[in-house]
């Protein structure tokens, strides 16, 4: 096994300092600003969707009229679905991707296992650059004569083929996303790599930090899935410009070939194991903050770890609980509701290991912290609504309502955007040598997460009352207007939400220049990062360790150092 590379000289100029770096460290910073910048896209994208379904012909206040010139400030039914289609693209995968794989995959990975960088720096960098022009595809289309897609985040045909979709942007979408998905290939073979072969002496893979057991099992699932996206991304294209027939309604008649519902079996075997890639790294760092500030070993720790694995593998494998209403064999919709309810065993598993962590801990309640607490929250909402989607029964009346809505945003984007704020606390001070201002990070946590839960709770109601998704004006219809309250309220929600980003972005601008110099190891944790200076040097590691110990070895009575862990690099005190 090689346990690490050479010492590179540092970089002496700018662009190779900053711009078009192989250090690890600055391409996680890159993707950290490119992510936080789309979040503020797509969240404002969020607000205009939420403002329309709330009082649907008024004007937008103050950016409206900017935006919308022509109506007055007000959301046109064509802009209206385009918004909806980019905000949820945006989210997923120029925002979340970014920042919890992206950011902390290159940052974490390296550091924590004691390698001095990325298996294949050079396709490190690659990946960053190679992601912004993705990026630059993707917005290059919302200045299209007919404006961006607007078939939907899934892009299912017929809305996607030219028939619903008959300008260019849904094929520069198409394009963005198939860059993107080279991007993220290059990233997982990276971090596959790495982790198997750059691990420090005596890491042992249960000695791994659980945050890089949930990197490496996301970096296995996108090598797997993101080429199956990439097929059906291409396929599309090739329906839109050259003509063919892969997703063409009725194609099948003339041809022998061609069907629409083609294309959600090949977005959905990689939609569903989207959804873990996205909110594996978040466990993994959940498991570890609730161990460090519980100051207690994490529960039952290999348990997680084969949790996750276990879910992993069954995520592969339940995707046609998508497609319940697609008119599906009866055997295969028993098939796939079966594999659903299975995959919530190893879920309930690792949840309860979480409340282990926790029982009796000596908690401290630092940013990080609440932040994890907040995923143990919301994913718990989340999973336990995600059961009345995988049974088919209910399903089929709750299919493409606003409860589906509810359900993914609690699971996905309310989990993973809790989890990614924790993991931008917690390693900030590592990242940039100062500290965060806890005060604005608690503020920033509690108006959060009741903007939060207002929406996400909100949308599971009114879905649950019958109200459909991607309609711009439910009211037109008599049986939904006594739920234009409960808009209103969830409107207002996302407004508190949206403001409550604000002293975050304060608080992470102001701490760059004029946060408090981080001390050595403010967290009081043993994992290999912090037994480096904050920032580290470019190379990491001037000697590489040896690891002797877990990541979460807490409160051993026997310990004579004055402090109550002990650092991976020191032998464990029995």
């Amino acid at each position: 096994m090689t346990y690490a590379h050479d010492i590179h000289p540092a970089p002496t100029t700018f662009l190779t300092k900053y711009v078009f770096s192989y250090d690890h460290k600055v391409i996680a910073k890159q993707f950290l600003w490119y992510g936080i910048f789309f979040l503020g896209i797509g969240g404002m994208m969020a607000l205009l969707i939420r403002w329309t379904l709330a009082f649907p012909g008024e004007p937008f206040p103050v950016i409206g009229p900017i935006l919308f010139p022509h109506t007055n400030g007000v959301v046109p039914p064509d802009t209206y679905s385009m918004l909806f289609t980019l905000h949820g693209t945006i989210m997923i995968f120029f925002a979340i991707t970014p920042i919890l794989i992206g950011a902390f995959g290159n940052y974490c990975i390296p550091l924590m296992i004691g390698a001095r960088d990325m298996a294949f720096p050079l396709l490190n960098l690659l990946s960053f650059h190679i992601a912004v022009l993705s990026a630059v595809l993707m917005l290059a289309s919302l200045f299209l004569p007919l404006g961006g897609a607007a078939g939907g985040w899934t892009s299912y045909p017929t809305l996607s083929t030219l028939i619903g979709s008959p300008g260019a942007g849904q094929t520069l979408w198409c394009l963005s996303l198939f860059v993107l998905g080279v991007s993220s290939t290059m990233g997982a073979i990276n971090y596959i790599t790495t982790i198997i072969a750059f691990r420090a002496p005596g890491m042992g893979y249960f000695d791994m930090p659980l945050t890089i057991w949930g990197l490496w099992l996301t970096a296995i699932l996108n090598a797997l899935f993101i080429p199956v996206l990439g097929a059906g991304l291409l396929l599309l294209v090739f329906d839109r410009v050259f003509g063919t027939t892969f997703f063409l309604a009725g194609a099948a008649a003339t041809t022998g070939g061609g069907d629409p519902i083609l294309f959600q079996h090949v977005f959905w075997i990689f939609g569903h194991p989207e959804v873990y890639i996205l909110i594996l790294p978040a466990w993994g760092m959940v498991s570890d903050f609730l161990s460090f500030f519980s100051r207690k070993p994490a529960f039952a720790a290999k348990a997680t770890a084969l949790s996750m694995t276990a879910i992993t593998v069954l995520s592969t494998l339940v995707y046609g609980h998508h497609m319940f209403t697609t008119q599906m064999s009866p055997l295969l919709t028993q098939t796939f509701m079966t594999l659903t309810m299975t995959i919530s065993i190893p879920s309930a598993i690792f949840f309860a290991n979480w409340l282990g962590t926790l029982w009796r801990g000596s908690i401290s309640f630092d940013t990080p912290m609440i932040f994890a607490l907040g995923v143990v929250f919301v994913f718990g909402l989340g999973g336990l609504t995600g059961l009345y989607l995988g049974a088919a029964t209910t399903d089929f009346y709750l299919h493409d309502t606003y409860f589906v809505v509810g359900h993914f945003h609690y699971t996905m984007a309310a989990s993973v955007l809790l989890g990614g704020f924790a993991g931008i606390y917690f390693w900030f001070p590592k990242m940039f040598g100062r500290m965060m201002n806890e005060t604005l990070g608690k503020i920033h946590f509690w108006i959060t997460m009741i903007g939060l839960n207002g929406v996400f709770f909100g949308m599971l109601v009114v879905g649950y009352a019958g109200m459909h998704r991607r309609l711009y004006n439910p009211f037109v219809y008599e049986f939904m207007q006594n739920l234009i309250p409960l808009n209103t309220f969830i409107t207002w929600s996302a407004l508190l939400m949206g403001f409550g980003q604000l002293p975050f972005l304060f608080n992470f601008i102001y701490s760059l220049w004029k946060g408090p110099i981080a001390v050595e190891n403010p967290w009081q944790v043993g994992t290999l990062e912090w037994t480096l200076p904050s920032p580290p040097k470019t190379h990491n590691f001037d000697t590489i360790p040896t690891v002797k110990c877990g990541p979460h070895e807490f409160g051993n009575p026997l310990l004579k150092t004055g402090r109550d862990f002990q650092y991976q690099t020191e032998e464990l005190v029995r």
